[in-house]
């Protein structure tokens, strides 16, 4: 109530990806295989894990938990982009447009986290292999799932209560196929620098911040891997592989995004289409690869 009080706009109108029918009706029936793809591969890949005792490792333990929130990320948009490609006028409530917003963060941004401590696990297991079994057990692992979500939690409510809490008076219309805060932004009725920095700040420096943790990870194992044998060189290079060819595919689109949110409209949904679907439908293939 508090919040329809502070607006006008009691709903907003998505443009969506496309005007063309013709092109909408091509992309509607990708967009479902991709998405199809995306569930069977990414549940293949938790069944596989929790059905299968020599895969208990934390490397294992934390896929499992990427796989399902690589689910959960795109269903956040791609029913609703699935949905639209085949409507005339695109609608969603200013409610579901404040859940988009939320769970889109928080499942992205506990990625992002996830990724990190993924590369952190990789650090420790090439560098320290004999001290491996005593810094990463059980209850490690669990907390640092837990801090992941609940770092992703933190970041999606400030970003969130600082949009919704924005006075609305109109247009309507948001020229992208989901409900995010740069789009909202525009819309406002008021000055929105300040919060449009804030936002960039937030979402931006957490997609930077860790993309550089990630790279000075690689850096180390770089770094250890001269002193083994080429052997272990190789083995080291394979299991590091995957999870980097994932943190570039899922990090450059964020941080172009939301580090430069004066980009072109028409990039700028290409771009989310590439980290909210194509992204999560690729992990499957490269780590089962």
């Amino acid at each position: 109530v508090s919040m329809e009080n502070k607006t006008n706009v009691m709903e907003f109108i998505l443009h969506g990806l496309t005007q063309d029918k013709t092109l909408a009706k091509v992309c509607f029936s990708l967009f479902l295989l991709f998405y199809v793809i995306i569930i069977l591969g990414n549940l293949l890949i938790i069944v596989t894990i929790k059905s299968n005792r020599q895969l208990n490792s934390p490397m294992y333990f934390f896929l499992s938990y990427l796989s399902f929130l690589d689910i959960c990320f795109s269903t956040v948009t791609a029913p609703k982009l699935i949905h639209d490609l085949l409507l005339e006028k695109k609608t969603i409530s200013f409610v579901g447009c404040a859940a988009q917003v939320f769970l889109g963060h928080f499942f992205g941004c506990t990625e992002i986290f996830l990724l990190t401590v993924m590369a952190y696990d990789r650090c420790i297991a090439i560098c320290k292999p004999l001290h491996y079994t005593a810094i990463v057990n059980k209850r490690v692992c669990g907390w640092l799932v837990a801090a992941s979500y609940l770092g992703g939690f933190a970041h999606s409510m400030v970003q969130t209560l600082v949009t919704i809490q924005l006075p609305f008076c109109g247009p309507n219309d948001i020229d992208h196929f989901f409900c995010d805060v740069h789009p909202l932004l525009k819309l406002a009725c008021t000055d929105t620098y300040i919060i449009g920095v804030t936002v960039a700040a937030n979402s931006g420096s957490i997609s930077l911040t860790c993309f550089v943790v990630l790279v000075v990870s690689y850096a180390v194992i770089l770094a250890s891997l001269r002193t083994r044998s080429s052997e272990g060189h190789i083995k080291a290079l394979y299991t590091c592989t995957s999870h980097i060819t994932v943190v570039v595919l899922f990090f450059g689109p964020c941080i172009f995004i939301y580090l430069c949110p004066s980009t072109i409209l028409a990039a700028e949904k290409m771009v989310s289409v590439f980290y909210t679907i194509i992204t999560p439908m690729l992990n499957p293939l490269i780590y089962t690869l």
